[in-house]
């Protein structure tokens, strides 16, 4: 079954807290909630202007207040760039404490990529060699404590499906897999039905983003990766392909979430993207229960 969740990243611009993200998603009958993962503390977190969950925070005691709200994690955002020279110190260990914390806070999936650009002084080869050691270390932790860890496409690696391949296939197990994302693979220049119909038997979380028409008009193909949609789920010059990646999901019987990530900016515009999306997992259910 196909579930509705939300990237807190909505409310970044709204310097929402992370309970206020809750009290939305209560409101909105949302069920499942997605934020970053923060491996300390800042003024912004710490004044409740900052809508992410640090590491420093009882993972218990928050878990027992989401289930007040009536939500669950579907995935923390660990993304720190791992194809940066401090991919294989900062961002392992970043990577590392958050799986701890997840299987503690009742969360599953844990979401991480590389950077944008491609790293200075290293050839194709020599960035892919040295991820894959951060992912083989972070996969053999991940086993142990039943973690996914999800590549999401939204670096000068991750965008392009011949390295993903590569990167999918770093480490044989089945907790490496993929957190697809329509907005990340459009903007970048791919087509997103064709990179879901690659890669969808590796897929375990998906970020729904559409993307303006001005905006697809000035940088695609330049950018690798957008943090929310700046427009409307729907409005946009994206959404023929994030309804054939529907379709996608229905033949691939996807169970599993799927994260609005739009500029919520204290509504409207996230609602409509909502009841959008809402429309579209409500008829690939119903779809997935009749085949």
């Amino acid at each position: 079954m196909i579930e509705i969740g939300f990237h807190t990243d909505a409310f970044n611009s709204s310097y929402w807290s992370f309970e206020k993200c809750l009290q939305w998603a209560q409101e909105n009958d949302v069920h499942y909630i997605e934020c970053g993962t923060i491996d300390g503390v800042s003024w912004l977190h710490g004044l409740g202007y900052q809508p992410h969950v640090s590491l420093t925070e009882d993972p218990y005691e928050l878990r027992e207040k989401m289930e007040g709200y009536g939500v669950k994690f579907s995935q923390l955002d660990a993304a720190f760039p791992v194809s940066l020279p401090e991919g294989a110190s900062l961002g392992l260990i970043y990577i590392l404490n958050s799986i701890r914390w997840a299987k503690l806070a009742g969360c599953s999936h844990i979401d991480t990529t590389d950077h944008m650009f491609k790293p200075d002084g290293l050839t194709d080869e020599q960035a892919l060699e040295m991820m894959k050691g951060i992912y083989g270390k972070v996969v053999e932790v991940a086993e142990r404590y039943e973690m996914f860890i999800n590549i999401e496409p939204h670096g000068y690696y991750t965008t392009k499906p011949e390295f993903m391949e590569k990167m999918l296939n770093f480490v044989d197990s089945p907790y490496l897999r993929m957190n697809f994302d329509t907005g990340n693979t459009f903007i970048a220049g791919q087509d997103p039905v064709a990179f879901l119909e690659q890669f969808k038997d590796k897929v375990s979380h998906v970020h729904i983003k559409d993307v303006s028409e001005s905006l697809a008009a000035s940088l695609r193909g330049e950018l690798t990766g957008i943090a929310v949609s700046n427009t409307a789920i729907g409005d946009g010059v994206n959404v023929d392909n994030i309804k054939k990646c529907f379709d996608i999901f229905v033949d691939m019987k996807y169970d599993g979430v799927v994260s609005i990530e739009c500029e919520g900016a204290g509504g409207p515009m996230i609602e409509q993207s909502l009841a959008f999306v809402r429309g579209l997992v409500d008829d690939a259910n119903k779809r997935i229960a009749a085949s």
